[in-house]
């Protein structure tokens, strides 16, 4: 006879929203203390989730379409193997809603899905950790972590980096002037010459670029900090980069999540393309600047912001 409660936890994707999900999981971990707790999630985000302390299990959903049958009637089956006690789905879109109906009719369900067990659908106004303190209260999960997210546990060693930079004894301040190549309008055009203004007050500053942000990085007069071979640092290493800085300035991409979710001090620039509040990033330490057009935000403006912060987390 089996004993321990079998949980499934559904978080598939984007980066940006399993951060806002870590506390949530690591609530629903200190609600089931013995239970065994599997996350849900697709390939991209395998390691990632492997990594977090509050899961026991990793289970792959490849996302095949819904429509190929043969591939969904083999994960039905895959998954009523497993016979979950209990899903809290933090996803909560229609193929999670797909999958409570053709999956796991009859198992206690928290989410959006009609007709489920503890009904939350998330509105177009709130951010995925509120929302998730919300469904998670409702199902009497009491809520400690959720709205304070923490993934240090994703930051491997980077003293090696740090001090072949010369960065292991005094402080520094990571620019991430990245965003996805999709949505250029996410991009604050002028870290080049915000990096001059805070060099001249005596500041020292990294980038940390990823794959395809190298040309960009090395217009900035400031260090670029990459493995020994010369190879951009993996998510993990990047984590750890971001966890050693005294601040960060970022644009409204991942590395800046995970510095908001690793609860860093920083400054975020946003767009119009979504409000900042929707990322979470107003229960982090982060502070922020929203323009319409990121163009016409002066680099005046973001320096003086950046030095009246430093001066308060001093």
């Amino acid at each position: 006879m089996r004993t321990m409660e079998r949980i499934l936890v559904v978080k598939l994707s984007a980066l940006g929203d399993i951060m806002q999900a870590e506390g949530a999981i690591h609530d629903i971990r200190r609600h089931h203390p013995r239970a065994e707790i599997t996350v849900l999630t697709t390939p991209s985000y395998r390691t990632l989730m492997e990594r977090c302390p509050w899961a026991d299990r990793v289970f792959i959903d490849p996302r095949d379409s819904r429509f190929r049958l043969d591939r969904m009637f083999s994960l039905r089956q895959r998954l009523r193997a497993e016979c979950f006690d209990l899903v809290y789905d933090l996803q909560q879109v229609g193929r999670t809603d797909f999958y409570y109906r053709w999956f796991f009719r009859g198992t206690p369900w928290v989410g959006g899905a009609p007709g489920c067990s503890y009904h939350c659908r998330r509105p177009t106004d709130r951010s995925a950790a509120d929302h998730f303190a919300i469904c998670l209260q409702l199902a009497g999960v009491p809520v400690v972590h959720t709205l304070r997210c923490d993934v240090s546990w994703m930051a491997d060693d980077v003293g090696d980096i740090l001090q072949q930079a010369g960065l292991d004894r005094r402080p520094y301040i990571v620019l991430i002037p990245g965003g996805s190549a999709e949505h250029p309008e996410k991009r604050w055009p002028y870290f080049g010459e915000l990096a001059e203004g805070l060099l001249a007050q005596g500041l020292r500053l990294v980038t940390v670029p990823g794959p395809d942000e190298m040309e960009l990085c090395q217009k900035i007069s400031c260090d670029m900090l990459l493995e020994a071979d010369g190879r951009y640092l993996n998510i993990f290493r990047l984590a750890g980069v971001l966890k050693n800085a005294a601040f960060v300035v970022g644009n409204d991409t991942g590395p800046t999540h995970i510095a908001v979710h690793m609860q860093i001090p920083g400054l975020a620039l946003f767009s119009d393309h979504i409000p900042a509040v929707f990322s979470g990033i107003q229960h982090g330490r982060f502070a922020w600047i929203e323009r319409a057009r990121l163009a016409e935000l002066p680099v005046a403006a973001v320096r003086q912001k950046v030095m009246s912060l430093l001066e308060n987390t001093r």
